[in-house]
């Protein structure tokens, strides 16, 4: 080993869901927004002027700070704006995740919790989810440095509801509970409200999923002002200008078309449920996802076979080879017509018939 080899630091890295080269195929392995963003945002994008690209932009992201402080109905102070909501849990667990104590999270969740933690040198305990794949609260009744859970969990969907997030919150006033919404939008009812009332939560959301803006890389998050003041602490102590100036315009945007949000998430929750339906209807069982996808198993063949085939046919899911959920395909809900495509495929690589 080289002298300077011992001084680097060793991670085992996450490993996002595959982004083809190719044009031509029916993408629903990482959770995107089949609909393409508001037109609002599209107006947005012609009217940039270029000429202000070579300015540093707004280091506070104020306007867009304000446009979803507005929305939520939420004062400036308790919102934080980071590049996607990745970035905005990175730099929570960085800020608040500090103690000795192990932090706590399900043991099938996000695969970057765990990253996140290695990297950043924070103990932490996963917990088991119940046989039906739910959250169980009184796991994370015992001492620890801090809490964090998706709601919808992913890859399940499935769906905890507000006073079973509140239960979570009563038993750990003492640190900081951190609620990972990236999907609430499709299903469920967001917890950012329990901000008002406990000074230790932070509730996460992205722009990723239901605004169709993967690509753009906005996330936030609400708390109360101490929070948010130690979040953008460490922000600025590592990088003052995180949001560029297109990012910033384009969520303005996006964020004041409420018409077009909910239409979209409107016609993904339908395709969701008429999913539900005809995957079953080929051998499929599930949780019942309230998110942007369905957690799936078959009766009889199995999902890394399944994941396989439907490559070949230009067709993406995400197969996760870990253990307890290796033989589930996460299947994002995509347009009418791509799900059609996708339940033909099915039917030839299965053998079922409808």
């Amino acid at each position: 080993m080289k002298a300077w080899e011992s001084n680097v630091r060793k991670v085992e890295p996450y490993v996002p869901g595959e982004q083809p080269k190719v044009q031509d195929v029916i993408k629903l392995n990482t959770n995107e927004n089949p609909y393409g963003p508001s037109e609002n945002v599209r107006k947005a994008m012609e009217a940039i002027d270029i000429d202000r690209c070579r300015l540093y932009p707004d280091p506070d992201v104020t306007k867009l700070v304000g446009s979803i402080a507005d929305y939520y109905g939420m004062d400036n102070n308790q919102v934080f704006v980071g590049v996607g909501s990745d970035d905005v849990l990175s730099m929570c667990f960085l800020t608040f995740f500090n103690g000795k104590k192990p932090v706590l999270f399900p043991d099938i969740t996000y695969s970057f919790y765990s990253v996140w933690a290695d990297l950043y040198r924070i103990p932490y305990e996963k917990q088991k989810l119940d046989d039906n794949m739910k959250i169980v609260p009184e796991d994370y009744y015992k001492e620890n440095g801090g809490v964090i859970f998706p709601n919808p969990n992913a890859p399940t969907g499935l769906l905890m509801d507000l006073d079973s997030v509140r239960d979570i919150i009563e038993h750990n006033k003492d640190v900081v509970v951190i609620v990972d919404e990236a999907y609430i939008d499709f299903g469920g009812v967001s917890a950012k409200d329990l901000v008002n009332e406990y000074d230790n939560v932070l509730v996460v959301q992205t722009f990723s999923k239901s605004r169709s803006m993967a690509g753009m890389r906005i996330g936030y998050c609400f708390g109360n002002p101490e929070l948010i003041k130690a979040l953008n602490d460490v922000k600025f102590s590592f990088n003052s200008y995180t949001m560029n100036r297109t990012s910033i315009s384009y969520g303005i945007e996006s964020v004041n078309d409420k018409e077009y949000f909910e239409e979209c998430v409107g016609k993904i929750v339908k395709t969701r449920e008429n999913a539900k339906e005809r995957l079953s209807q080929l051998g499929f069982s599930f949780p019942d996802s309230k998110a942007n996808f369905i957690f799936a198993t078959h009766k009889s063949v199995p999902a890394k076979e399944i994941f396989e085939k439907l490559k070949e046919k230009n067709i993406f899911v995400r197969y996760f080879n870990q253990p307890l959920i290796d033989n589930y395909l996460r299947i994002t809900i995509g347009t009418d017509e791509q799900m059609e495509k996708l339940y033909a495929a099915l039917e030839e690589i299965t053998g079922q018939v409808k």
